[in-house]
Formats: C-alpha cells, structure tokens, sequence
C-alpha cells in the first residue's frame, strides 16, 4: 500500500465493478439512459489510455430507428454464417441470445478513425495497438455503465466492411464493435455463456508464468 492508494472503500468499488460487469444481451424495453449519464459514460471511455496519445477510436449513436434496424439485419445475418462455420454446434449457437440491438435503450458503434498510419509512436512493430487502445476506451465505457446500473453487450457479429458503408465511415476507418447499453432486468452472478453452458471460464493460474511460457 502506498500513499497514492484510494481508500479501502473506493478500492472496493473499483474491484467490484469489475467482477460484477457482464456482457449482456436482454434489456429493459421502453428505457432511456438520461443524457448526463450518457455524456459521463463517454467522457470514461475518452479517458481511456491510448499508445502514442493517439485516440483512435470514434463513437456513433444510432438514435435512428431504422438504421437499428439494419444494423441489427447485418448481424443477424452475420449470425446464420457463424452458425454454419460452427458445424456440429451450429443449433446450440442460434439457440443463444448474442445481441439486443432492438431492445436496448442506446446504441453506439465503436470504430477506429482514419489517418491511424500517421501514429507511429508505440505502433511501429505493433500496429494492432491502435485496436488495443479502442478496447481499453470500451472497457471504461463498460466498467461506467455497471457503476451507473446500466448493462451493456459488445456484439461483435458482423461484416465490417457492410457495416462502414452503412455508417458512411471514411476510407481508413473500420467498425469494432456494435455496443447495446440501457437498463436490464438483473445482472447474472455468472457470464451469460457459461449460464447457457456454452462454454467456461478457466482459472487464473493457467494463465500465469514466470520468466517462460509454461
């Protein structure tokens, strides 16, 4: 412990809101998020870190009902490919909720901005920093939406390319990732895939080493 370090409360907070957050996919229908609360989870997600100070990433809120509608036509789409790659799996996986475009209070789409070539600090031999960055910028937005009560669900099943000239996104950008946030019934104990047995999480200590891959 240091002298920088929050008190035990905040600490607790900050842990919990972690442990707590889940990728939801069943939202309250007929909810809104109030603008303020809005506005506060955007502001969390511009203040993720990003290499080079680069802040790749962009937001677009769908507030148009129609284009939610063929967003959510894109990933249903997207959906039955899925299903036929997975072969033997392929009626479990359409078994399972993936999405709540329709149902969900707000809709965004994550993208990373054009021009992203000019960043060369931290990209040179890692290019793909500039998607880690965006990552870091949706898991503030995801771990403020808990803290706010709010669930929210990264569906990632869809062509990009499709997506972007949907959005009219310029030559360059490209879409990561379709977020559905608002009120939700409850938040599972577990994450949803493992509820519908789908698959299991592993334990922490098959992910760590020391000084080698073991």
């Amino acid at each position: 412990m240091t002298e920088h370090a929050f008190a035990d409360e905040e600490r607790r907070a900050v842990y919990r809101v972690i442990h707590e957050r889940r990728d939801m996919r069943r939202f309250s229908t007929g909810t809104s998020v109030p603008d303020a609360v809005l506005a506060r989870l955007l502001a969390a997600a511009h203040a993720a870190p990003s290499v080079g100070l680069m802040q790749p990433w962009r937001f677009i809120r769908i507030t148009d009902t129609g284009l939610r509608h063929k967003i959510h036509a894109l990933v249903d789409e997207e959906r039955q490919h899925t299903a036929a790659a997975l072969g033997t799996r392929a009626s479990e996986f359409l078994a399972l909720k993936v999405e709540g475009i329709l149902e969900c209070a707000e809709l965004l789409v994550v993208a990373l901005g054009e021009g992203r070539d000019s960043h060369v600090f931290g990209r040179r031999t890692m290019p793909h920093m500039d998607l880690a960055s965006v990552s870091c910028a949706i898991q503030n937005l995801w771990l403020a939406a808990r803290a706010e009560g709010l669930g929210m669900g990264w569906v990632s099943i869809f062509d990009p390319q499709r997506l972007a000239e949907l959005l009219e996104m310029p030559d360059g950008a490209e879409p990561v990732a379709v977020l559905c946030l608002g009120p939700v019934p409850d938040f599972p104990d577990r994450p949803a895939l493992e509820i519908d047995e789908w698959t299991f999480g592993r334990p922490l200590a098959e992910f760590v080493s020391e000084n080698r891959w073991s």
